[in-house]
């Protein structure tokens, strides 16, 4: 499947098994879990980068992107298992 055939440009968001999916999700994650396991990054901006994750969390959860890859950091990992 490629990226257009599971959300075509003119469609910016999709619901998955009930949850709304935002174009943007999984790229938004990636970007936030490099600022929070960035330990030059401070703690305001870390809290914002945790708070983004943890309400991405449903619809990551919903595509299914924690099935198929293993999260390597091991505070980031606990984080995310926790919720």
């Amino acid at each position: 499947m490629r990226a257009e055939q599971m959300l075509p440009d003119h469609l910016n968001q999709a619901d998955l098994n009930g949850v709304t999916v935002r174009k943007g999700t999984v790229g938004a994650f990636l970007f936030n879990a490099m600022v929070w396991t960035d330990r030059s990054a401070s703690a305001q901006t870390r809290a914002a980068a945790e708070r983004d994750i943890l309400d991405a969390l449903p619809a990551l959860q919903a595509l299914g992107l924690f099935e198929v890859m293993e999260i390597r950091d091991a505070a980031l990992r606990t984080l995310i298992e926790a919720h």
